[in-house]
């Protein structure tokens, strides 16, 4: 039974560790970039709405490759633009059409019944999107962006591994005393 809740608390520990480095890792980035989370040269976005189910889930996060000339994608290619409120929106390209030497490209949510009212100009495509997406992990990113969610998930388990360690240190202290209690004649 010990050896099972030591192997246990170990798994935990290392866990914990892994999670607070991932977040730290991901949070430190935003806030480095400007909120925009980079990894290896590839945006993390949170997917907010459904308009792209079933390729992306509602709070998925999915990388998009930035990109420098928005006018090289074809159709059928998922990119994500600036909206006209600048939002950011990704949608996949239905139509694409050069007006006056400018590439404008029209777009549609696959789960949205009709393509977008307003067109996208190719100056305000961000990147495209590069098959990579991790599902509900992107409810977590936003909270962890969050000034609470910051502070609670980098924070918090920060407190808690130093208890962990406290405790263990003590437990050690408390064996090498009665070690030492048991050789004394």
């Amino acid at each position: 039974m010990k050896k099972s809740l030591r192997i246990l608390s170990r798994v935990v520990t290392y866990f914990m560790i892994v999670v607070m480095v991932c977040l730290a890792i991901i949070v430190i980035s935003a806030k480095a970039s400007a909120g925009e989370p980079t990894i290896f040269g590839y945006q993390i976005k949170t997917v907010l709405s459904g308009s792209m189910e079933p390729e992306f889930q509602t709070g998925s996060i999915i990388a998009i490759k930035p990109t420098d000339d928005g006018s090289t994608f074809k159709q059928g290619d998922v990119i994500t633009f600036h909206a006209k409120d600048e939002m950011i929106i990704t949608h996949r390209i239905v139509d694409k059409k050069t007006v006056n030497g400018e590439t404008i490209y029209t777009t549609k949510g696959d789960h949205n019944g009709a393509a977008d009212v307003d067109s996208v100009l190719a100056k305000n495509v961000i990147g495209n999107y590069v098959d990579f997406t991790i599902p509900y992990v992107g409810y977590l990113l936003n909270y962890a962006n969050s000034k609470a969610g910051a502070a609670l998930l980098l924070i918090v388990p920060g407190i808690v591994l130093v208890l962990y360690s406290a405790i263990s240190i003590f437990k050690a202290i408390r064996e090498i005393e009665g070690k030492k209690e048991g050789h004394s004649i």
